[in-house]
């Protein structure tokens, strides 16, 4: 057997150096390193050895989005059943959660959003790869699973394809590829679909599979969310517990309920060195001040009951965290490398606002009440300004103390202080 994939491995080198060239050169080489380590090395000039590559980076966030897609798997047909015949008064893990129904439920209609999402936006990347002549790049083995975990999971395929299109060309190849662009592509796929088929990403329909055929029937079912439900400013009591909301039996895109599961990818990205825990933290930190300024506000008596944005104004500040796609962002989308701000300085603000300005779009949007994938588009467009205060701000702390430091005479035989140099 071992044979048989030498042979099969000397061929393709043959074959990638007589492609060489070409104009399918980039398309065969993606084909050829997706399956094996290229065979190019450094034959001059000094070069750094390491294990890690973009390749290996991007299947590092892959591994941290596995066990989420799985459970998406699983929490689409417990939400779909139950919304037919009812939430168990006596819930199990096993006998209500963990089944093969739900399972091949969620499996039969998750699937299809991950090869579409693939499959459409690799395409578009092999096309622009053969057309500007460079290799095709492996930032989209991330943004191709993103994307499918941050929409309703009734999506339309062709509703997708077209988002998809968009995204790689607008958000990514416009900009020179991988590395280059300014805008999350996953976001700018999701924000795309907002706004170009704002019904099939908000209300009460979207969210649990079945819902919006079944709508108008004797057997229509309701898709509510959390948000949702205080969006809509209800006195009954909530259906879902915190419990619930921390481990993810509610409704909600695809890949964003269990917030359980997103701390732990979270952690081993961080582990990992993937993903920079300065922004994480501060995307909380922001969070959680918003959400105690809108209850400070409540407590204060500004804001009645008969207020449209009293129900998110009197959510629990940390209960933010819990519910819609607040954790899935910061864990997934605010870590980006690219987009996000690069100083360790401009992590702390720039995670910061992503936090405070997604629970002030959540209240005071209750048509919408989902503002983090929003906030964080905003904040790619304003990181490479923050970085650029923090440099400027950097230099000139050190120019004043390069101005205020005492040179001291050399007959004095004493040395003088050597300078601190800040790392940004």
């Amino acid at each position: 057997m071992s044979d048989k994939r030498l042979t099969f491995k000397k061929r393709l080198h043959i074959l990638k150096h007589r492609y060489r060239g070409k104009k399918m050169a980039p398309a065969f080489n993606a084909f050829h390193t997706f399956l094996f380590a290229p065979d190019e090395t450094t034959h001059s000039g000094s070069h750094i050895r390491a294990a890690d590559d973009l390749k290996r980076t991007m299947n590092t966030v892959i591994m941290a989005l596995v066990p989420i897609l799985i459970f998406s798997f699983f929490n689409t047909g417990y939400q779909h059943y139950s919304a037919i015949n009812g939430f168990p008064e006596n819930f199990s893990l096993m006998n209500d959660f963990l089944t093969w129904d739900n399972f091949w439920l969620g499996l039969v209609q998750v699937l299809p959003l991950v090869v579409v999402s693939y499959g459409i936006g690799l395409l578009v990347e092999f096309i622009f790869a053969v057309i500007k002549g460079h290799e095709v790049e492996e930032g989209y083995l991330v943004t191709g699973m993103l994307v499918p975990l941050i929409i309703p999971v009734d999506t339309p395929l062709w509703m997708l394809s077209i988002a998809v299109v968009f995204g790689v060309v607008i958000g990514k190849e416009v900009f020179g590829g991988t590395g280059m662009n300014i805008l999350n592509p996953a976001l700018t796929i999701r924000a795309f679909l907002f706004f170009a088929y704002p019904t099939w990403m908000s209300g009460d329909k979207v969210w649990v599979h079945g819902a919006v055929d079944l709508a108008g029937t004797p057997d229509a079912i309701s898709g509510e969310t959390v948000l949702g439900y205080l969006a809509q400013n209800k006195g009954s009591e909530m259906a879902f517990s915190v419990s619930d909301m921390f481990y993810g039996f509610i409704p909600g895109s695809v890949g964003e309920t269990s917030v359980l599961l997103i701390l732990l990818g979270g952690l081993f990205l961080i582990f990992s060195k993937i993903a920079s825990w300065r922004i994480m933290v501060s995307a909380v930190a922001g969070a959680l001040v918003m959400g105690l300024v809108f209850n400070g506000v409540v407590e204060a008596g500004w804001i009645g009951a008969g207020s449209s944005f009293y129900g998110l104004m009197s959510f629990e500040f940390w209960k933010h965290l819990l519910v819609g796609g607040l954790a899935f962002g910061i864990v997934y989308m605010a870590t980006d490398p690219v987009t996000g701000s690069q100083t360790n300085t401009g992590k702390w603000i720039y995670g910061f606002f992503i936090g405070f300005i997604s629970v002030m779009i959540r209240v005071f949007n209750p048509a919408y009440p989902e503002g983090v994938f929003l906030a964080i588009l905003l904040m790619n467009v304003f990181a490479p300004t923050i970085d650029h205060y923090v440099v400027r701000g950097n230099i000139r702390r050190r120019m004043n103390r390069m101005k205020n430091a005492t040179i001291l005479p050399k007959n004095t035989g004493e040395e003088a202080k050597e300078l601190k140099v800040e790392t940004i």
